[in-house]
């Protein structure tokens, strides 16, 4: 039987609301220069998991979900 596939969800603690947004990061200190982490957002969340990840230099991109 064919499930569908779950809605990706706000990485934000305690969030439920669907993703609107993909930031994507890195820790220079333990990562590649080229490997990127992700986390997603919700719309009401964005800035906040961005402004949280500029704070230590980790946040490298942000993009809408496709």
């Amino acid at each position: 039987m064919f499930e569908a596939e779950a809605p990706l969800i706000c990485s934000r603690k305690g969030c439920r609301a669907t993703a609107a947004w993909e930031l994507r990061w890195n820790n220079p200190k333990l990562h590649d220069p080229q490997r990127r982490k992700t986390w997603l957002a919700c719309d009401e969340h964005r800035q906040t998991l961005a402004d949280f990840l500029s704070a230590r230099g980790f946040l490298r991109e942000t993009l809408p979900l496709a």
